[in-house]
């Protein structure tokens, strides 16, 4: 009998070359991989010194609480303001240079100096990601997630990943790179709230003396959940749309008081960074501050709503599968793109050369997209530029009501011009390249142009079809480089292309419908609805999706149609794969506990209620109540296990049974101090360590510990030094017996945050540990395949090797 979990997924050993069973180099990266990630406890321990810690702290109201969400959001909004300034000013300064050559079609200058300009962008912005805070690669998102999960990561909260990724992600954007920075920001917010929440950084050596109540894993995981939530919020402008997301894709551990103050959060997030939005544009003063501009505060301001007929339920439904195919396509690809790029930078040895290869490969994308952006309009003819019938801006046009500025859409076409009737209509005689338009307005600005209404014929199948191919490819590919960069961007252009194309295949057939009953046959409303079943095709979000697109677009009225085509997608893409942040998970060994473990038998789900906790628990190595130094030092030299079930004899000749567990840091902590160490005529040491004082986040330094691990397990005077672990247990341990549901361990172990679970027998004697890699699902998959061999140890034999390890 054999089990596969996830039978229509990618599974870690495949994505690290791992075939036959063999032990290959892949499968030594995966355990060096994983061997540095460790599960956090959500909950603190339940020692002695946490209760005395706890008796001495004031009572307190959460106003507190309340300002430090509130701060977080302005920082937030601060930084996705700046952002969005830098992006916009970058990318029209570097048009600009080149306006003159694109109108006399000299494509050749033109691609030198726009590629020069983009490279010398890139080299930096993956140079920051490589060489400075190799944590921000590619978005930060898969590792927030996983963090919020319950496991530690290093180094993707410290101030280093944060300018490294912020200034990364802005200069890939403007560089040209088909990418946005709203994952980025994710993780941008994620960075601001867990350093605002602690007030202290290791990077900076600073240590503040306020808001220390926070500074613990349940309170810190709250703020950064919030943070995240505020980062989406900040760059859609999409409060309730964040605060969902996190809900629905990030945030493991939720609930309600925590959603009013992350709501709270993102208000404030969005608040600020519409408010400073309003008054500059490209870093100059526009003299409107708090005046909020509709198109500005809605970013993908949809200004005429259409009436819907049920007729419109057909090409949804149509859409929706197709962006779920495409999706899952999208997730497919990329993965096998991710593990090919992994296989080939792992194979050089160098460092130096490994890390320089990564930006060689991200200026390779650059190149490729930069010639596909300035040369592919050169194949298409101009067309008549459809303009929307209402005037956006009277002050884009002179006294005589002509249009002077140049357009990038207008790209190589001839100069036109537009003027305002007497009724407010703009009248206009400009033409428009349409893959200039789709290809170099890729960001905001092109998703505008392809929800505009009433422009029926702005694009043709021709350019929105090559366009649609090309963006696919390049963005697939460019997802996962040396760049910290996100994918809604892309997802929403893409899906909009495709939701465009489809509403161009309705016009050529039914014709530019002019009465109410037909005005829902307008591309622009199925490129709203294409942006909605691509995104979930590709993330499989629901919910939350669906509030993002009626906050970014004001278009509530087809919120009916976009429900449909996100229901469609999902459950399209879901039967092909997984989500595309599990998948990268599962690339990174990130042990990600989903809410349920899938694991399937051929083509039939695995009822985990039929098996028991034993079936999954490995030996564990107990220690005393009381227990020598020279013993500690020992069992911390020879093990790398970072939890120990502590155990007492209730009375002589009794069996020991279980009192609670002690972390391998906590260890070190004590062996540190030799003020708590005891000799064999003392019970009790008059010195007792505070909470403060055993509980610190950073493992000491490593060759210290070393030192003084050696120096307690080879001198024999520490043989008769003890130390009593009675003050730093944790006595609210959690425990199951070994015959509990394998099912509801899981279901125990996901949802109280559990580091450790210990497993023991009727006597109360530890026979087991379970921890986070004994209970994902592909370890699961692996015990229950031995269990059918019948490799697996009774209990009576993990009984015995715990005392002969004792």
């Amino acid at each position: 009998m054999t089990f596969s979990t996830f039978a229509r997924s990618e599974n870690v050993e495949d994505a690290l070359d791992i075939k036959d069973h063999n032990v290959s180099q892949g499968a030594h990266r995966r355990k060096k991989l994983q061997a540095t990630l460790e599960s956090l406890d959500y909950l603190p321990s339940n020692s002695e010194a946490y209760k005395s810690w706890l008796q001495e702290k004031p009572n307190s109201s959460d106003w507190d609480r309340w300002f430090m969400m509130g701060l977080i959001g302005v920082v937030v909004g601060i930084f996705a303001f700046l952002i969005h300034q830098i992006i916009d000013y970058l990318f029209k300064v570097k048009w600009e240079l080149v306006e003159k050559y694109i109108q006399h079609n000299d494509f050749q200058t033109t691609w030198m100096l726009v590629l020069g300009i983009g490279l010398a962008m890139i080299l930096v912005s993956s140079g920051l990601v490589a060489f400075f805070s190799p944590s921000g690669s590619p978005s930060g998102l898969p590792e927030v997630i996983g963090y919020l999960n319950g496991v530690s990561i290093r180094h993707i909260f410290n101030i280093r990943t944060f300018f490294g990724s912020f200034f990364s992600c802005a200069l890939a954007v403007s560089a040209g790179m088909f990418c946005g920075p709203e994952a980025p920001m994710v993780h941008a917010g994620a960075v601001i709230a867990c350093g605002l929440s602690q007030f202290k950084s290791e990077t900076l050596r600073i240590n503040l003396p306020f808001f220390t109540r926070f500074r613990n894993s349940a309170d810190k995981r709250q703020f950064i959940t919030a943070g995240a939530a505020a980062g989406i919020s900040s760059v859609f402008r999409a409060p309730v749309g964040g605060l969902l997301f996190v809900l629905e894709d990030v945030a493991t551990f939720w609930n309600i008081k925590l959603a009013w103050q992350t709501f709270f959060c993102c208000l404030v997030a969005s608040f600020t960074a519409e408010v400073l939005s309003s008054s500059f544009c490209d870093f100059i003063y526009q003299g409107y501050f708090g005046f909020f501009k509709a198109e500005q505060g809605v970013i993908f301001w949809v200004k005429d709503m259409l009436d819907i007929s049920i007729l419109a339920i057909i090409p949804t439904v149509i859409l929706g599968v197709l962006g779920g195919v495409l999706g899952s396509l999208f997730v497919f690809l990329n993965i096998r793109i991710n593990k090919l790029r992994m296989k080939m930078f792992n194979s050089i040895q160098n460092n130096f050369l490994r890390q320089l290869s990564k930006v060689l490969e991200t200026s390779l994308i650059l190149v490729v997209t930069i010639t596909v952006t300035v040369y592919v309009p050169y194949f298409f003819s101009c067309s008549p530029n459809q303009i929307p019938s209402q005037l956006n801006n009277v002050s884009e046009h002179n006294s005589h009501g002509e249009q002077t500025a140049w357009d990038i859409n207008e790209y190589n076409c001839p100069p036109g011009s537009s003027w305002v009737a007497p009724n407010g209509t703009i009248m206009s005689n400009h033409s428009l390249n349409q893959a200039a338009a789709l290809l170099v307005k890729n960001g905001n600005q092109g998703v505008k142009l392809l929800y505009q209404r009433g422009t029926h014929e702005k694009f043709g199948f021709p350019a929105l079809f090559t366009c649609l191919v090309l963006y696919f490819l390049i963005s697939c590919w460019t997802a996962g480089s040396a760049a910290s960069t996100g994918l809604v961007i892309p997802m929403v252009y893409t899906g909009g292309i495709l939701g465009r194309l489809v509403g161009v295949i309705l016009v050529s057939i039914f014709g530019v419908q002019h009465d109410e009953y037909g005005a829902w046959i307008d591309p622009g409303l199925f490129a709203v609805i294409g942006s909605a079943s691509y995104f979930s095709g590709v993330t499989r979000l629901t919910i939350s999706l669906t509030v993002i697109m009626v906050e970014i677009t004001n278009d509530a009225q087809s919120i009916l149609l976009v429900m449909i085509a996100v229901m469609v997608a999902k459950t399209v893409g879901s039967y092909f794969n997984q989500p595309l942040f599990s998948s990268l998970m599962q690339l990174k060994c990130i042990p990600y506990l989903e809410a349920e473990p899938i694991v399937v038998h051929g083509k039939r789900k695995v009822n985990l209620e039929m098996f028991s906790a034993k079936d999954v628990m490995k030996p564990c190595i107990t220690i005393n109540l009381q227990e020598s130094v020279f013993v500690l030092a020992e069992l911390l030299s020879t093990t790398s296990h970072n939890g120990f079930p502590v155990v007492y004899r209730p009375a002589p000749g009794q069996d020991e049974v279980f009192l609670g567990t002690i972390t391998r840091l906590d260890l070190y902590i004590l062996l540190s101090n030799n003020k708590v160490f005891l000799t064999p005529d003392k019970d009790k040491c008059s010195v007792v360590l505070t909470y403060p004082e055993v509980t610190v986040e950073k493992q000491p330094d490593e060759a210290r510990i070393d030192r003084l691990l050696n120096k307690y397990s080879t001198d024999p005077q520490y043989q008769h030094l003890f130390i009593n672990l009675e003050p730093y247990i944790n006595k609210s341990a959690v425990t199951v017996q070994a015959n509990f549901s394998l099912q509801r361990t899981y279901v125990i172990f996901r949802t109280l945050g559990l580091r450790h679970l210990v497993v023991t027998d009727l006597q109360n004697r530890a026979v087991g540990i379970i921890t986070r890699k004994d209970i994902n699902s592909s370890h699961i998959e692996k015990k229950l395949t031995q269990l059918d061999a019948g490799k697996l140890d009774s209990e009576e034999e993990l009984l015995k090797y715990n005392k002969h390890t004792q």
